[in-house]
């Protein structure tokens, strides 16, 4: 077992989840469940023990479970989405987070942070300045991680919601990364790529990638790069600027 993954089931309310840089769509919320659940089951097949986190049903946006919390080592860092009415998701979380045996910070006032600007690579954490998380909140982050010997780097972002809508990590160390949307010269080792879709990834172990059925032509270099791409179809969560990254908080074993 590699570990445990938070999720979190979507709310009836999903529909109206925030949008800020796409056009509004209509959402099936049923069919959502249903990739939802296709998801996790894709994760438990990997390995990896699926914790459910009590459903918000007043909140439209509490599937995107990962900006509630960041994870590194035995600190669970509860975030303050820079979004109001996303706050209220964060205790359940908190709740869950504290029954598996980790220790809890969290962000304060005036601080915001959104988990989804957090990428964190080895013993660097990247901590995306944008429209969700600002200086103070990395400020905090930086001093929360740093006697776990993680070193913040901030990134400026203009133009995407979070971070990681533009840059994720792959097992080798290398970064899948979108060039219009953050600054390529921050990272070691890029691999730009052209779907938007593609940059978003989640190592999983070995050489298994979590990925978006939207991004075929990125599986197929990941296939064709040595790793193993796990295709997930998110299409409902992706008219709300979701991705697979947003959908889990992955707790590696201690």
């Amino acid at each position: 077992m590699n570990g445990t993954v938070l999720v979190r089931a979507p709310s009836s309310r999903l529909a109206e989840g925030i949008v800020t840089h796409i056009r509004r769509t209509a959402v099936d919320v049923a069919r959502a469940r249903a990739q939802h659940a296709a998801y996790a089951g894709a994760l438990a097949a990997c390995g990896w023990m699926i914790a459910q986190v009590p459903a918000a049903e007043d909140c439209p946006d509490s599937v995107f479970i990962e900006d509630t919390v960041v994870v590194c080592e035995d600190l669970a860092v509860l975030a303050r989405p820079g979004a109001p009415a996303r706050r209220a998701e964060v205790a359940g979380v908190a709740t869950i987070a504290r029954s598996m045996g980790l220790r809890t910070a969290a962000i304060q006032e005036p601080g915001t942070l959104d988990g989804g600007d957090v990428l964190q690579a080895g013993h660097t954490v990247y901590a995306g300045r944008g429209g969700r998380t600002n200086s103070a909140g990395i400020r905090q982050l930086r001093a929360l991680l740093a006697p776990l010997g993680r070193t913040v780097i901030a990134v400026p972002l203009s133009g995407v919601l979070h971070l990681k809508s533009a840059v994720t990590a792959l097992p080798d160390g290398t970064f899948l990364l979108l060039p219009q949307l953050v600054p390529a010269g921050l990272f070691p080792a890029v691999r730009p790529v052209d779907e938007e879709s593609g940059c978003h990834v989640v190592p999983l172990g070995a050489d298994r990638v979590l990925i978006a059925a939207s991004a075929p032509r990125t599986a197929e270099l990941l296939d064709d790069l040595g790793f193993t791409p796990v295709v997930a179809d998110i299409s409902e969560f992706e008219k709300l600027e979701g991705c697979v990254t947003c959908l889990s908080v992955l707790v590696p074993g201690q």
